[in-house]
């Protein structure tokens, strides 16, 4: 367990699935008092959504500190924190529905979670994913769990990891440069048809919801995606 009583540890939590559902990670990451990275930890999921993903890192985070220590947690995902903050009373008053009736999705998480939060003194923090000089914290942890996620395979300062690598889609942005303008139907199309009948270009459509795309960077519902290998996601990284 990390902390003393009377610190207040800033930390992050993200989770990535890669097709959501698709190969899943969670990673959490603990700050030092300069706000640099001093901890971190992340775990694959094999197959699993984004949301499951999410909670799952936060619950990872919960766990590992110590309750009587004052905590701060930055996130990019809203549904996890109104999961367990603004939706959670009227899910329990509700006995576990919605507000449709339905069962409450990835409840089991959602429990746990609120019994690591009882008692406890926590700040969650919105903070926007994928921002030019945005959260450094929540950087690190999106490329923590999006790396393992692609490998399925533990990391951690524990363990002596390597930090996380830059995010995939910045990796691919140097080729891509290099490439024919017309881009054309070579290279790397989906398997099972990625292109349209006679090698065309690949069917893009406006997102009905919310998802991840490959590279770990998110889309909203109504932006273009495009079918890839591991499912739907951003034209550019397919």
């Amino acid at each position: 367990m990390l902390g003393v009583v009377g610190e207040r540890i800033i930390a992050a939590c993200d989770g990535a699935s890669k097709g959501n559902p698709g190969p899943a990670a969670w990673a959490w990451v603990i700050a030092d008092d300069r706000g640099e990275p001093v901890r971190w930890e992340a775990g694959p999921l094999g197959t699993a959504t984004n949301n499951v993903a999410e909670l799952t890192a936060l619950e990872r985070l919960l766990a590992t500190v110590d309750r009587d220590v004052a905590l701060e947690i930055r996130m990019d995902s809203q549904y996890a924190m109104k999961a367990v903050t603004t939706w959670l009373p009227g899910w329990k008053r509700k006995g576990w529905k919605t507000s449709a009736g339905k069962p409450v999705a990835n409840q089991e998480l959602v429990v746990r979670i609120d019994a690591l939060l009882a008692g406890r003194s926590v700040d969650f923090r919105y903070v926007a994913a994928h921002q030019v000089d945005g959260d450094r914290l929540n950087d690190f942890a999106d490329r923590a769990a999006s790396h393992c996620a692609i490998v399925q395979e533990a990391a951690g300062s524990d363990l002596g990891s390597p930090l996380p690598p830059r995010a995939p889609d910045a990796v691919r942005k140097a080729p891509r440069k290099q490439a024919p303008p017309s881009g054309g139907g070579s290279g790397s199309s989906a398997p099972g048809g990625g292109s349209g009948p006679g090698g065309g270009a690949p069917r893009t459509l406006k997102a009905k919801y919310p998802g991840r795309c490959r590279c770990g960077r998110s889309y909203a519902a109504g932006e273009p995606i495009t079918k890839n290998p591991d499912g739907w996601g951003h034209p550019d990284c397919r």
